[in-house]
């Protein structure tokens, strides 16, 4: 049995698009998508509950599952397939540069010497004082913009690994219109996102393109270990008022979760103020505290190791009911459907 979830843990929940997206390759390779979602445990009826959404650790294994079924790290969404195990090589053809400048620019080599590989440019601007990481993804067929969320997260993502640092965005250009789910944006990058760019970019502080790489041999086989799950992670990035709430209420799990005046007096702000500033976010402190508590629920239910009751209560509802209610809003689903083995209706 799997060892309970710790309840703290404020892992960002995937929403049920990026599931359907993930998979939308292996469907036009005639693959039987079932077998996937049951390596993930993800039940195969939440594909058809759009306010549903799965754990980070489900959606690593869905992906890798993917991967693993079409040999394609592009997920059959690609020019042609990039063979599972290049991800990995980018990796090894990095980690001993001598700083993120030279890693970008040799990971931008790397993927050109494939023809269906991922094609992205470092640029610079000394008089903006920026660095754009530049994508070309015109050769995808990536109706869901899935191809270029990914290739854009996991490079953010890589280059923060490499130099041990968050890499605070400054903004995120994207070729595209805004999406349906573009209010899933924010958890991805932390950042000011621009659509209908005339490119698909990251753009970030020149300055760090000097930093040196402080990755070996070591901490890269425990981060291909750990592969795709601590790359396609969603986590607070950035420091927003909302983040820090996140934090400090996650932090307090399984314990009572502070009020908002002991939210506010831990930000040293006054109640008043820290309302304001997450209005200006476009949140709140229940919708903040609501999510986060949706996250670790359907992390702890797909586990199966605890159960609903045990959660109800760590989660601070007064009774199983009242938490039945409200995770029924909050994902248009009863919590024991997101339980393993279950199915509509249980």
């Amino acid at each position: 049995m799997a060892s309970p979830p710790a309840y703290g843990a404020p892992a960002r929940s995937v929403a049920i698009h990026h599931v359907r997206a993930s998979l939308r390759g292996a469907e036009r390779h005639g693959v039987d998508i079932t077998p996937l979602l049951e390596q993930a445990a993800i039940p195969p009826h939440l594909l058809e509950v759009p306010l549903a959404r799965v754990s980070p650790q489900q959606f690593a294994l869905l992906t890798k599952a993917v991967w693993e079924a079409l040999d394609d790290e592009l997920q059959g969404l690609g020019p042609q397939p990039l063979k599972v195990g290049t991800f990995a090589m980018m990796c090894h053809a990095v980690v001993h540069c001598p700083d993120l400048r030279s890693a970008l620019e040799r990971g931008s080599a790397f993927y050109r010497l494939f023809p269906g590989g991922p094609r992205f440019r470092l640029e610079e601007s000394e008089a903006q004082d920026e660095a754009r990481v530049v994508f070309d993804l015109t050769a995808f067929d990536d109706p869901d913009h899935y191809l270029a969320e990914s290739a854009t997260v996991v490079t953010h993502r890589v280059a923060g690994w490499l130099i041990r640092r968050r890499i605070s965005l400054t903004r995120v250009e994207l070729g595209y219109p805004a999406p349906a789910h573009a209010l899933e944006y924010d958890l991805l990058y932390g950042a000011p996102c621009t659509f209908r760019a005339p490119h698909t970019a990251l753009v970030f502080d020149r300055a760090v393109l000097d930093h040196p790489v402080l990755q070996d041999e070591a901490g890269l086989r425990a981060f291909l270990r750990r592969a795709p799950g601590d790359v396609l992670a969603r986590l607070d990035y950035g420091s927003t008022t909302a983040a820090q709430v996140r934090r400090l209420l996650g932090q307090s799990l399984p314990d009572r979760m502070p009020d908002p005046q002991e939210v506010a007096a831990r930000l040293a702000v006054s109640p008043q103020t820290l309302r304001r500033r997450l209005a200006a976010e476009d949140t709140s402190f229940q919708r903040i505290r609501d999510q986060l508590r949706r996250d670790v629920a359907i992390s702890a239910l797909a586990t199966g190791a605890v159960s609903i009751e045990d959660i109800s209560q760590r989660l601070g509802f007064s009774e199983p009911s009242a938490f039945h209610r409200a995770f029924k809003r909050w994902t248009g689903s009863a919590p024991r459907s997101y339980q393993p083995g279950e199915r509509p209706g249980q």
